[in-house]
C-alpha cells in the first residue's frame, strides 16, 4: 500500500510539481524575492525597536530616546523593506537573464527601467496666491510650504508590496525583449577586439530602446494605470490567500511534500512567497502608520506558529526524543536533534528519525501543524495575539521569533510556548509506538 502510494506520489504529483518550482520564470521570482529577505529582516528588525515604547513603561529613559527619535529610526525601514519591489525586481531579471545565459547585469538593469515606467512622477503645484497671501500673514503656514518638496515625486507605494506583481511583469517584459533581440540578431554588435564590458552595453542599446518606448507609451502617453488594472485582478487572489482554509492548504502541502523527502515550502513557498510579502508589507505599513493591522497568514505567522521547530512543529517531537525516549537509538537522536530544534532546523529529526517514509509518524507530522495553525488563526482573528508585522530571522528560538514577529507583543511568546507544549502531547503517543518498536527490535538484536 505505502509502496504504491509513494510511486503515485513521486509520478504523479511530486515530480510535476519539483519541475514546476524549477520552471525558470518561477525560480526567477523564487530567487528575486528571497534576494531580499535579508534586507526584510534587517529593517524589520529597525521597525521593532522604534515602536518598542509601545510594550515599555513611559517613564523609562530608553523609552523617552526611542519616542523622540522614532522617525529616524524608520527610515532605514523606509528606503529597504518599504521599497523592496524596487530591489526583488533587479534580482528577478538577473535570475531570468541568467537562465537564458544572457547578461545578467544588464537583464537586471532593463527590469529596473521596465518597472520604473510604469510608475508615473508628479509634480507638487506651486501655491496659487490666495495661499501665498494667506502664508504672508501666517508665519507658521509659510514654514509649512517652504518645507514642501519640489519637482518630480514618485510615489512610494507602487515601490513597494502595492506595485510586487507589475514589477514581475515588467521584468519579465524586459528580459524576454533583451532575449529575442539576443536571439534575432536585432542588436548592435561590435567587434572581437572591443571589450566585452563595453560591447554588453551597445548590445544593450536595443532592447533598452524597445523596453522604454512600449512601456512608456502605454503608461505614460497613452496613460493606462497599469497598477490600478493589476491590482485589481491580483486583489481577490490576495485576499483569498488570507483565509483560514487557504492556511490549511499551504500547511498541508508544505508537510504532505516533506513527507516523501520532497522540500515542501520551497514548492510552495515558490508559488504563495509573492502573496505573502504583499500581506506582512500591508500589516507593516499599517503599524508604523498606526492604522489598524488586519492580515493575519503573511510568512511569519507560519514561521512561529506553524512551522516551529522546523516544518511540521516537530519541536514537540525533539523534546520527546531528547527527555522521554527509552531506546538507545531514540535517546542519542533527541540528543543530536533538540539543539537544532530549537533554531528551527528539523532536517536531523526528519531524516534521522526518519520521518520521512514513515507511516506511525507521518500522521502527527501532519495533524500538528494542521492543529496549531487553526488555534493560532482563531487566537490572532480574536485579538488575543497581535497580528505578525515583522520577519524576524528565523533562526531564533520560537518565543523569541514570535515576540518580535509581532511587534512585541509577550502574548505571542506566550502562544508559542502552549504551541509547543501542545506539539508535544499531539506527538506523544506515536512517539510511545515507534520507540518502543525501536526498543524491541533492539532487544531482538542484541
Amino acid at each position: 500500500m505505502l509502496s504504491k502510494l509513494t510511486t503515485f506520489m513521486d509520478e504523479k504529483l511530486s515530480t510535476p510539481m519539483a519541475k514546476l518550482a524549477e520552471q525558470r520564470h518561477l525560480r526567477a521570482i523564487r530567487d528575486g524575492i528571497i534576494a531580499t529577505l535579508p534586507l526584510i529582516i534587517v529593517s524589520s528588525m529597525f521597525m521593532v525597536i522604534a515602536f518598542l515604547p509601545n510594550s515599555m513603561p513611559k517613564d523609562w529613559g530608553i523609552t523617552q530616546f526611542l519616542l523622540a527619535n522614532q522617525g529616524k529610526i524608520l527610515l532605514p525601514y523606509r528606503v529597504s523593506m518599504y521599497i523592496m519591489t524596487l530591489y526583488a525586481v533587479f534580482g528577478i531579471g538577473y535570475s531570468l537573464a541568467a537562465s537564458y545565459e544572457l547578461d545578467p547585469l544588464s537583464g537586471g538593469i532593463l527590469s529596473e527601467l521596465a518597472f520604473l515606467l510604469t510608475i508615473i512622477p508628479v509634480t507638487v503645484p506651486a501655491a496659487g496666491e490666495a495661499i501665498a497671501g494667506l502664508a504672508a500673514e501666517a508665519p507658521e503656514l509659510e514654514t509649512y510650504l517652504a518645507s514642501l518638496p519640489s519637482g518630480f515625486l514618485l510615489p512610494m507605494g507602487n515601490l513597494g508590496s502595492g506595485g510586487m506583481f507589475i514589477g514581475i511583469l515588467a521584468s519579465f517584459f524586459a528580459v524576454e525583449v533583451y532575449r529575442f533581440t539576443q536571439k534575432s540578431g536585432f542588436k548592435i554588435s561590435m567587434p572581437p577586439q572591443v571589450p566585452a564590458s563595453v560591447a554588453r552595453s551597445f548590445e544593450a542599446l536595443t532592447p533598452t530602446a524597445v523596453v522604454l518606448i512600449v512601456v512608456a507609451a502605454i503608461t505614460m502617453f497613452i496613460g493606462i494605470d497599469v497598477h490600478t488594472i493589476v491590482s485589481k485582478i491580483v486583489s481577490p487572489l490576495v485576499s483569498a490567500t488570507d483565509t483560514l482554509p487557504s492556511v490549511l492548504v499551504i500547511i498541508f502541502l508544505e508537510v504532505f511534500f516533506w513527507s516523501f523527502g520532497i522540500h515542501g515550502v520551497s514548492i510552495v513557498g515558490s508559488l504563495a512567497r509573492p502573496l505573502w510579502l504583499v500581506l506582512l508589507e500591508g500589516n507593516t505599513s499599517a503599524y508604523v502608520a498606526g492604522e489598524r493591522v488586519i492580515n493575519t497568514a503573511a510568512e511569519p505567522f507560519y514561521q512561529w506558529f506553524v512551522r516551529i521547530g522546523g516544518c511540521g512543529a516537530t519541536i514537540g517531537l525533539a523534546i520527546l526524543f531528547a527527555f522521554f525516549a527509552k531506546s538507545a537509538y531514540g535517546k542519542a537522536l533527541g540528543k543530536t536533534s533538540i539543539v537544532p530544534a530549537v533554531f528551527n532546523i528539523n532536517e536531523p529529526m526528519i531524516f534521522g528519525a526518519p520521518i520521512v517514509m514513515n507511516p506511525m509518524l507521518i500522521i502527527p507530522f501532519i495533524i500538528t501543524p494542521l492543529v496549531t495553525g487553526t488555534i493560532a488563526w482563531v487566537v490572532t482573528q480574536l485579538g488575543w495575539v497581535n497580528h505578525v508585522v515583522a520577519s524576524a530571522p528565523w533562526t531564533l528560538p520560537g518565543p523569541i521569533g514570535a515576540f518580535l514577529a509581532c511587534g512585541s507583543d509577550w502574548r505571542a511568546a506566550v502562544l508559542n510556548i502552549v504551541l509547543i507544549a501542545l506539539s508535544v502531547v499531539i506527538y506523544y503517543p506515536f512517539f510511545k509506538m515507534y520507540d518502543n518498536s525501536l526498543k524491541a527490535e533492539e532487544q531482538e538484536e542484541a
